[in-house]
């Protein structure tokens, strides 16, 4: 995998960081905090896919999200941090999974 050039440009790197700073210092801006305000997501099922080396965010934050959350699935993936190739291929599979679900419930099938 090749870095993204626009690493290259401090300006940029400046920006980028002010920014993420910024989002979490300030709980992504959720009046209350998400790890305070689950209750609306009980009995909703939902899929988290986590990189173990993302640096906007630590993974015990998707592990409390996780706990908190019952209905939740929660996926690491030990060797990409935000984004990369096999969080597309959980991502998908988990919307499939989902897709599923709806479909079986309400008596529709399968995915056409």
């Amino acid at each position: 995998m090749r870095r993204d050039p626009r690493w290259e440009d401090a300006e940029y790197r400046l920006a980028f960081c002010t920014l993420v700073t910024h989002y979490w210092s300030n709980h992504g801006f959720l009046d209350p905090p998400i790890l305070e305000s689950t209750e609306p997501l009980h009995g909703i099922p939902g899929t988290l896919i986590h990189g173990r080396h993302d640096v906007s965010g630590p993974v015990s934050t998707a592990w409390q999200l996780h706990r908190a959350w019952p209905q939740s699935e929660l996926i690491v993936v030990e060797d990409e941090g935000h984004g990369g190739a096999e969080m597309v291929e959980h991502w998908q599979a988990a919307n499939q999974r989902h897709v599923q679900r709806i479909m079986t419930k309400t008596g529709e099938g399968g995915p056409r």
